[in-house]
């Protein structure tokens, strides 16, 4: 009976071992999508910035700032915190920035039809994952870590 229970575990920790060993890999995919995702948001705002102001005035609803500045704002987080993201340098502070956008683009918005509220819960949930456990061994972050470790 031993036997019978070992193989079957043995194969599961293998498999197991070869899911963790890929972990890094995973989560810079992950970042690399989310953070081109904001990043074309920001290149379109930047591309017509007239358009941007005028949907900031009216058509999103941003609470408690000039519609001027969070237009400023927006496209500055979608441009800088998408590049720090990919490159895992300062990517927990750089997830949690573009969570902050992602939440006050859902919430500016009167109606958002169901499935482009799905892409934000799954940009959300990517976000937090990095936010949590960090952007992995395929990160600038990684390095900057093991560097001052190593001189310490």
């Amino acid at each position: 009976m031993k036997p019978f229970v070992a193989v079957p575990f043995r194969l599961f920790e293998q498999l197991s071992g070869v899911l963790s060993s890929s972990q890094p890999i995973v989560s810079l995919m992950a970042r690399l999508y989310v953070s081109w995702v904001f990043f074309a948001s920001g290149l379109t705002k930047i591309g017509d910035f007239e358009s941007t102001l005028f949907l900031f005035e009216y058509e999103y609803q941003v609470p408690f700032l000039s519609f001027t500045l969070a237009a400023y704002l927006a496209t500055f987080g979608e441009i800088v915190f998408p590049v720090l993201l990919s490159l895992g340098l300062a990517s927990r502070f750089s997830a949690l920035a573009l969570s902050v956008v992602n939440i006050v683009a859902v919430i500016s918005l009167e109606e958002m039809p169901p499935a482009a509220l799905n892409e934000h819960i799954i940009w959300g949930v990517i976000l937090l994952h990095t936010v949590f456990w960090g952007a992995s061994k395929l990160s600038a972050d990684y390095i900057v870590k093991k560097r001052t470790a190593a001189l310490n």
